[in-house]
């Protein structure tokens, strides 16, 4: 997992913005099902795990586990590519927007396999569509690039998870709690804000020149009106689908 450098630099604040989503939350804890016992790999901070059951958190980032709430169960320090873990001894898996950090994401997504007896819950972006939002598509096409590399195709994920698997797609609300990248599709303004930039890791992955150039142009674009004419008609939106899966292996 390269979470571990990645969120003791970026992760400091991501508390604040990275909050959970009760749409995302319900349709995540639906998706596992009866299961009693779950294992939540790349658990970071501790959104999204269900409180009525018993769960077992993996995140390697001590910067994200101190933000973890005091109610949540401690974190155990581990990778998702050697889950310390015997076959299925948790009911279901499930990880939230977290494998695109994977060293290697097949062996991860094969190791929820085999620790879950049950459904396997997984939270990504299929990187072909998110590609195609305004702010990937018009101003920051590194990101672009970079996700159709990192993020497994959600066809790709079903295969390795194998039987019964399902992909959901799952439209972004405009007052998405969760200040993820793909939420951006109705604030254009979060380009301009500092902290939710930096609690995103497609922001964070990147130089700070092209993130200074992407601000640059997103200001002059939103104060000239030129923003507006091309996208305007999103702000009459109240879902928009910004590439947000859901996959599940039952």
């Amino acid at each position: 997992m390269r979470t571990t450098f990645r969120y003791d630099r970026i992760g400091k604040g991501y508390s604040q913005t990275r909050c959970e989503d009760p749409v995302i939350r319900d349709r995540i804890h639906q998706a596992l099902g009866n299961a009693q016992s779950v294992v939540n790999v790349g658990a970071g901070t501790g959104s999204y795990e269900p409180t009525d059951r018993q769960v077992l958190p993996i995140e390697p980032s001590d910067v994200m586990v101190a933000q973890r709430p005091r109610l949540l169960a401690p974190a155990i320090c581990a990778v998702a590519g050697q889950l310390p873990l015997q076959n299925a001894s948790v009911d279901a898996a499930m990880t939230v927007l977290s494998l695109h950090h994977w060293d290697d994401v097949e062996r991860g997504v094969r190791e929820l396999r085999r620790v879950a007896k049950g459904r396997v819950v997984l939270l990504t972006y299929d990187g072909e569509v998110s590609s195609r939002m305004w702010l990937m598509a018009d101003y920051l096409p590194e990101v672009a690039a970079l996700d159709r590399h990192i993020f497994p195709a959600p066809e790709q994920l079903a295969e390795w998870l194998g039987g019964d698997t399902s992909i959901e797609i799952l439209p972004i609300h405009r007052d998405c709690k969760d200040w993820m990248l793909g939420t951006f599709w109705a604030h254009p303004e979060r380009v301009l804000d500092s902290e939710a930039r930096a609690a995103t890791s497609g922001f964070a992955r990147m130089d700070q020149q092209i993130v200074d150039r992407v601000v640059r142009d997103v200001s002059r674009d939103l104060e000239s009106g030129a923003w507006d004419q091309r996208y305007g008609e999103l702000r009459k939106l109240q879902e928009f689908d910004a590439g947000l899966r859901l996959v599940v292996a039952n």
